[in-house]
């Protein structure tokens, strides 16, 4: 796919019987960070599914490169896409072929990017280093270390479009600052698409689009939609209410 521009041109969805995605258009530039907002339930990560073509849209089209994702091979649209959601799917295997996933490449690079995805440190730790085994009747990941293995895939994988699917979901504040040094390198030079929950992880994005009930409800950068004082506004000051909140109520303990 020589150039990785995604777009969404009147994309409508129902999921039993009820349109979950209303005709929504937009577009994610090549090289640029795009961030997919909205309050829960809003369709957010039907749309990352509907771009790894777990479903098909209803009506409209998603096209990458000018090429509608129905006629590349599932084959084309996996190497093309990498894909890190919050329910990573994690195999009975060795830590090693979990993050490999049985391509052709050497030890020195499921390292690296697991170095780059900061689970170089916890993987060593474990009683089999690369070759624990996990997933069923093996060593039991927790979300966040699952999170990072999820993440090393992708680096390893190396494809020109990156989703996360709220791939910090399990990140607490320790965990959260490695994972973004990790996922900054994973993000290089990479079409991303961020669909996000914590509104701060995405505020440096180029662009913001912001989803209600299905319907593209507004766009812009973080500044622009603040200064617009709708829908990303108010979400954004709940966020910071709660967290003020968290923060004073954590200092009470102490």
């Amino acid at each position: 796919v020589p150039n990785c521009d995604i777009e969404l041109s009147h994309v409508t969805f129902a999921y039993n019987q009820e349109d979950v995605i209303k005709d929504v258009s937009c577009k994610i530039p090549q090289g640029s960070v795009t961030a997919l907002v909205g309050p829960s339930g809003s369709g957010k990560s039907t749309i990352s599914k509907l771009i790894a073509r777990f479903w098909d849209v209803e009506s409209g089209s998603i096209a990458i490169g000018g090429t509608d994702i129905r006629d590349y091979t599932a084959r084309t649209l996996m190497d093309t896409v990498a894909f890190v959601f919050q329910d990573t799917y994690i195999f009975a295997e060795s830590v090693y072929d979990n993050i490999a996933m049985h391509r052709d490449v050497s030890r020195e690079a499921v390292e690296q990017a697991a170095k780059a995805a900061r689970c170089h440190e916890f993987i060593l730790s474990l009683p089999d280093g690369y070759n624990t085994r996990l997933g069923d009747g093996g060593h039991k990941l927790s979300g966040g270390e699952t999170q990072r293995i999820a993440i090393a895939r992708a680096i390893l994988k190396d494809a020109p479009i990156v989703v996360l699917d709220e791939a910090m979901a399990f990140a607490d504040a320790e965990n959260e600052l490695a994972l973004r040094e990790g996922m900054a390198e994973l993000l290089q030079g990479k079409t991303v698409l961020m669909i996000a929950h914590r509104l701060y992880s995405i505020r440096d994005a180029d662009c913001i689009y912001v989803l209600d009930s299905g319907r593209l409800a507004e766009s812009g950068t973080h500044q622009e939609l603040l200064d617009k004082n709708g829908l990303y506004a108010h979400l954004w000051a709940i966020q910071n209410e709660t967290e003020v909140w968290q923060m004073k109520g954590g200092v009470s303990h102490a």
